[in-house]
């Protein structure tokens, strides 16, 4: 066994585990007594008594390095992971998830100072040692928890994208994009994989890309609709960029931007007046269709 394997810390939590256990719930009792809407006694009591169980071993076997990558350190790094990303969901927050580990000093602690009183050396030594692990894995929940939380702002942007560019179907072979917020790389993306998958499945000949919600329009905006353009042509339908508001051409203008041959209109109203009398549907012939 190597120096740094060289420890009595699996011994002394194994041999005052029942008192390690209550001091540290203690600990955590009063660290989270505010949060136990979120988790019971029982449950805590659970994870505390498994991470007990599992820091006595991965020590044992693994020492006090290597608790990032080491086999031996595995199942620590699962249950702390899974811990964390389960708090961050249930609405805790990072310094409370790494309470779980950080709380367990003082508990196990006093149990190395009882069993190493008598030795300033190896006391110093195996305090240092736990000192630095626990902080170790502490700040871990802390990266899990920060990783999972960003995750779930992805997914939820992601989301939000998806919900704020629905394709309408406002007549056959006519669909209608409105949008409304900033124009973005990400969100052109999004607009157009929505609105090309719509073209696809509805066989629509016109769609309308409505910007009267978009509060600016700049050369990116403008590039990235003549974008969105581009691409629904080469699926087979023509655009019309609709809401075009007397602020907005004049920039549009002061930008030198060429929209080239798209069609543009006031409002919605309009290019859907448009897109009707290009698929030859008069009002005759409309309103002969809702008969």
């Amino acid at each position: 066994m190597t120096a740094e394997r060289s420890t009595r810390i699996p011994e002394i939590i194994r041999k005052h585990e029942t008192e390690i256990l209550s001091d540290w719930m203690r600990q955590q009792q009063e660290s989270i007594s505010r949060r136990r809407d979120l988790i019971s006694d029982q449950e805590l009591q659970a994870q505390a008594r498994e991470f007990l169980t599992l820091l006595q071993g991965a020590v044992q076997n693994g020492g006090f390095a290597d608790t990032q990558r080491g086999t031996e350190w595995a199942a620590v790094r699962d249950m702390l992971g899974g811990i964390s990303r389960t708090r961050g969901i249930q609405g805790f927050t990072p310094s409370e998830t790494a309470t779980f580990v950080f709380s367990l000093k003082p508990a196990l602690f006093s149990r190395i100072r009882s069993e190493l009183g008598n030795d300033a050396g190896t006391l110093f030594e195996e305090l240092r040692r736990v000192d630095e692990l626990l902080d170790r894995l502490g700040l871990y929940t802390t990266e899990v928890y920060q990783k999972s939380r960003e995750e779930v702002i992805l997914r939820q942007q992601q989301d939000m994208l998806e919900l704020s560019t629905p394709v309408v179907k406002l007549w056959d072979g006519i669909l209608a994009l409105p949008m409304i917020g900033t124009l973005d790389s990400a969100r052109t993306q999004v607009v157009m994989e929505t609105l090309l998958q719509r073209i696809v499945e509805t066989g629509a000949e016109v769609a309308i890309l409505d910007i009267t919600g978009v509060p600016t329009v700049d050369t990116l905006t403008a590039q990235h609709l003549l974008k969105t353009v581009t691409a629904a042509r080469l699926m087979g339908a023509e655009c019309i960029i609709s809401g075009i508001r007397p602020q907005i051409a004049q920039t549009i203008v002061h930008l030198g931007v060429e929209l080239g041959d798209v069609i543009t209109k006031a409002t919605l109203a309009d290019a859907f007046a448009a897109a009707l009398r290009r698929l030859s549907l008069g009002v005759t012939r409309l309103a002969a269709a809702r008969a």
